[in-house]
């Protein structure tokens, strides 16, 4: 290549002087998206429904978490999910990597992201995933989320390789299902949409949107998602788990539909009345069946999304229920000031998590809502603009679909 001619002015690189001394791939100063400090996540705290109570809570499991993190960054045996779940709990609270901005949490943070940049493989997925792969969307969306909340070009890097499964991994029909495999059972051509495993996908996908980072597909997908969901929409209300029905996974169909921009969809709506009967719980089992922590991180999005006395009345038992089922150990860990703290967990008693460390994180997650510091919390994430929803006549390039049978 020629040289640039004496009298020209090199263009500045915004990233060198951040990385220049800096060994970690995730730590990088003076490239934060929106601004989270203390005092503004305060204000979102007091202003949307929670009190010093579950921010002593929420503490405590950020300090439980910190304590229980492994040497390689990563949290119990599903280490790439749980890595990405505890992650989102960092980002959740509006900690960095940096530690002048994230006196206390910046180091766990930094170790996760690290863990799961490692894991990644050339193709986009993880090693050490589940056997159903559930990780990877998990992973997917805390890398997008943390590149929106840092502008670590890294980490733009690496959530958009694990993008590329997930969209490719997509069926005509709209759905995923497990290990993204975008094949039709071949006994009966049929597609299985698995109202779980999607729920991941589209909040990895909409964190992606809301973060501004590319991916060929993305908004294809968005929409064509929409038509997954309705695919296990029951007609009075509820989503099923591969076809209609009316149990837990409501909570998961609901969310999504909202984070497409289909908040006003009959399928949403009489869906959360079919919410209104549940009561937030720390018991094993409740009317839906189990996982009900599961059922609950999903509810307890999309009650504050729909706000008013849906969550109002929501919250106000949520709050008293999760902070006193929270197991908590005195004194067990260190302040910023070296001041002895408490930590603190949950355990749900339902086998079907890797407890504690999901339940800690799912609970945890509920209790920060309040900030709005991920952007698939923040209200704008639910506008129809903002998702590329379909409507009546928005096909675009999306051919009509006959679903298969279930």
């Amino acid at each position: 290549d020629n040289p640039p001619p004496e009298h020209a002015t090199p263009l500045p690189d915004p990233f060198q002087p951040s990385i220049r001394h800096v060994l970690s791939p995730v730590t990088f100063t003076g490239l934060y998206g929106e601004e989270r400090s203390a005092g503004l996540r305060g204000t979102h705290l007091a202003g949307n429904g929670g009190d010093q109570m579950t921010e002593d809570a929420v503490l405590r499991a950020l300090r439980w978490l910190k304590k229980n993190q492994q040497a390689d960054g990563s949290w119990k045996a599903q280490k790439v999910a749980m890595t990405g779940l505890a992650a989102l709990c960092f980002l959740a609270h509006g900690e960095v990597t940096d530690p002048a901005k994230s006196p206390e949490f910046a180091t766990p943070l930094q170790r996760a992201l690290e863990f799961l940049l490692a894991s990644q493989r050339a193709d986009g997925r993880f090693g050490g995933a589940d056997s159903h792969e559930y990780a990877h969307p998990i992973a997917a969306y805390a890398l997008c989320e943390a590149y929106g909340m840092t502008l670590n070009p890294n980490l733009k890097e690496a959530a958009t390789r694990a993008l590329r499964p997930i969209l490719a991994g997509q069926h005509p029909t709209g759905g995923w299902t497990y290990r993204l495999d975008p094949a039709a059972d071949p006994a009966n051509g049929a597609y299985r949409d698995d109202t779980s495993y999607m729920g991941w996908c589209v909040q990895a996908l909409k964190a992606a949107k809301l973060a501004h980072i590319p991916a060929d597909g993305l908004d294809r997908a968005l929409k064509l998602s929409v038509r997954g969901f309705k695919r296990n929409a029951a007609p009075s209300g509820g989503f099923g788990y591969t076809g209609p029905g009316a149990g837990g996974l409501t909570a998961v169909g609901t969310l999504s539909l909202q984070l497409l921009g289909s908040a006003q969809d009959p399928e949403v709506r009489r869906s959360l009345e079919l919410m209104d009967g549940w009561q937030p719980s720390f018991e094993a089992k409740g009317p839906m069946g189990a996982s009900l922590q599961y059922y609950f991180y999903y509810t307890t999005q999309c009650r504050f999304h729909a706000g008013g006395k849906r969550w109002e009345s929501w919250n106000r038992e949520m709050k008293r229920v999760y902070v006193r089922a929270q197991q908590v150990e005195r004194g067990a860990a260190l302040d910023p000031q070296g001041r002895a703290c408490d930590i603190g967990w949950w355990v749900n008693g339902d086998a079907h998590t890797d407890r504690p460390v999901m339940d800690t994180c799912l609970a945890a997650l509920q209790l920060m809502v309040y900030y709005r510091s991920l952007a698939t919390t923040q209200h704008a994430a639910t506008r129809p603009d903002q998702a590329l929803a379909v409507t009546t006549g928005d096909t675009g390039d999306i051919p009509v679909l006959v679903p298969a049978t279930l």
